[in-house]
């Protein structure tokens, strides 16, 4: 397994080098975080993270207060009063441990849903910036190791998808 690896990457590299192709890497996190539309949407996913948790904070809080309550009657309740309040009180836990579960997976699923639209938005402009500047081969940043500062497209693109696109509909 090691040989195949070892003499696949010298093949790689022969074909690089005696190519001559033009070779450059780029970021996408960063074009995710760095562009116009990347903060607009972060921005946009960081408010309603926070509505969600002031949100699920004062219903965690309220139903902390009924406990409290419910356990200061405990004495002075009959058991069967005791136990339908004490099984209320466990389906409106349930219920909002359901619901807090279920707008954190929506949010989730908006984030995933815009940045595929954003990385929609973003291949076009990439080949066009590839086949203008006669680049062979682009590879994502993260697979590299070491590679020289002039080789990075990454602020070309982001520079690029901003005059392209300012904001995302919602």
């Amino acid at each position: 397994m090691k040989i195949k690896s070892f003499f696949t990457i010298i093949f790689i590299n022969f074909l690089i080098f005696h190519a001559n192709a033009e070779i450059a890497y780029i970021d996408i996190d960063v074009i995710l975080k760095s562009s116009k539309v990347g903060k607009f949407l972060n921005t946009h996913i960081e408010k309603k993270e926070i509505e969600l948790k002031k949100k699920y904070t004062e219903i965690e809080n309220d139903l902390k207060n009924k406990e409290k309550t419910l356990i200061a009657q405990q004495n002075i309740l009959n058991k069967e009063d005791f136990e339908k309040k004490l099984k209320i009180l466990s389906q409106e836990v349930q219920k909002y441990r359901s619901d807090k579960r279920s707008s954190y997976e929506s949010l989730k699923k908006f984030k995933i849903e815009n940045t595929k639209q954003i990385l929609e938005i973003l291949n076009p402009i990439i080949t066009n910036f590839v086949d203008l500047n006669s680049i062979s081969i682009v590879i994502p940043k993260k697979n590299i190791i070491v590679g020289k500062k002039k080789l990075e497209i990454t602020d070309k693109i982001i520079s690029l998808l901003n005059d392209n696109t300012q904001k995302l509909n919602f």
